[in-house]
């Protein structure tokens, strides 16, 4: 049995660690404080009795779990990211335990007057009766990937207290900068030394993941001419207005906000500018690499198109291809899904298969070399103050983990 208040205790000790990533660092890890939770990792996993911890010189955690089998098992691994998003401060966490949750409203901040709402999240629903961790309403609260990490720690102490319970070689990663998609790049694969993997990412309860977007970004550079104002008559080219052409001449459905399921988009990140010159940035993103590419096309045809109207190269564009969609790779080994499939449905979880809108550390693994499917970790609404888990969930996560270890050794048994 896994004990609930110690899923409890381990969660809340990783997330009141700040380990915000900085997309505009180029170390690694991109911060400092990411280091903080990476020692403490380690230490703990040589605590328990893991054999082979090593942390590299970017905080990249990994250890073994040997095998207690007599036959030949496939080493699998299992791996989370312990930095948080950018996107809304992971500084001063102060987690919040709702025990058996009403379905009512819940008050993050009463000063600030921040609700977390069944009206609004009606995910929450599902989870009357649990015990439910929140934030404060002044942070996001870290579960992705926290979750995950809690989650994977606790199965393989379990696994170390219960011998009974029979498994071939296990492999356990932590990596930093996942939230800003750098979280594989140095990887070593080789050293890991696992035949596949499982991303403990995903978030409700169920999912099942081996499909994510293509993925890549775009910068747009509008170039434009200042003059003074007063005489600008055929002399001034505002950039800001070109920009403004390109940007209304995509497709305007085709954005995060009008898409769903495997539905691609185009998303305008950023924007800065000034008469003379403007910045775009912006993701592209499509679960279908056809579709992927001529995503890109159309993008860099409408610039030529702009810049045959002025007449000069008026628009520049980069784009970068950033991850691609993992199933092409996963799709040759498909028995990796059935046995986290057959491990939910053991422990009572239903599956739930569905392509990721998206991408993980698993996403790029698997272009490495390591097919890396993606399970969820528990925790809903991410990147930002809203955010929750559900403990019951977590433990479920763990009891995946556990049953994943034990049927692939019962799979290999001749």
């Amino acid at each position: 049995m896994i004990e609930k208040q110690h899923i409890i205790n381990r969660f809340v000790s990783y997330v009141t660690i700040d380990t915000e990533s900085d997309p505009a660092s180029d170390s690694t890890p991109s911060t400092k404080k990411q280091w903080d939770l990476a020692n403490k990792l380690a230490d703990e996993l040589k605590e328990m009795g893991m054999s082979d911890v090593t942390i590299d010189e970017n905080a990249y955690v990994m250890a073994t779990l040997p095998s207690n089998v007599d036959h030949e098992v496939p080493a699998i691994g299992f791996v989370s990211h312990f930095d948080t998003s950018p996107d809304f401060t992971g500084a001063n966490v102060k987690p919040q335990i709702i025990e058996n949750y009403d379905g009512k409203d819940i008050v993050l901040n009463k000063a600030e007057d921040i609700i977390l709402s069944p009206d609004y999240f009606d995910d929450l629903l599902q989870y009357k009766g649990q015990t439910l961790i929140t934030t404060d309403g002044t942070t996001l609260l870290g579960a992705d990937d926290k979750a995950g990490i809690t989650e994977i720690m606790s199965a393989v102490e379990y696994l170390i207290q219960h011998p009974e319970i029979k498994h071939g070689p296990i492999k356990v990663g932590f990596t930093p900068d996942e939230e800003i998609g750098r979280g594989a790049h140095k990887f070593d694969v080789e050293k890991f030394g696992a035949e596949w993997a499982y991303t403990m990412d995903g978030s409700q309860i169920g999912e099942l993941e081996y499909e994510n977007f293509n993925a890549a970004g775009a910068d747009v550079t509008v170039k434009g001419k200042i003059v003074h104002p007063g005489y600008a008559k055929g002399k001034m080219i505002n950039s800001m207005y070109i920009a403004q052409d390109f940007i209304n001449s995509l497709p305007r459905l085709e954005t995060p906000e009008h898409t769903e399921g495997r539905q691609g988009f185009f998303h305008l990140t950023q924007i800065s500018g000034k008469v003379e010159e403007t910045n775009l940035h912006y993701i592209i993103r499509d679960h279908d690499k056809e579709h992927f590419e001529a995503r890109k096309k159309v993008m860099l045809d409408l610039a030529a198109e702009i810049n045959a109207q002025h007449e000069k190269e008026v628009i520049l564009i980069e784009i970068k291809d950033q991850y691609f969609n993992m199933r092409e790779k996963v799709e040759p080994v498909m028995h990796i899904v059935d046995i986290a499939e057959n491990a939910m449905k053991a422990v009572d979880v239903e599956p739930i298969i569905k392509p990721i809108r998206g991408g993980t550390d698993g996403s790029q693994l698997s272009f490495m070399g390591l097919p890396c499917p993606n399970i969820f970790a528990g925790g809903h609404n991410f990147h930002g103050r809203y955010e929750y888990v559900p403990v019951e969930s977590m433990i479920k996560a763990t009891q995946v983990i556990v049953k994943i270890a034990e049927l692939t050794a019962e799979k290999y048994k001749s």
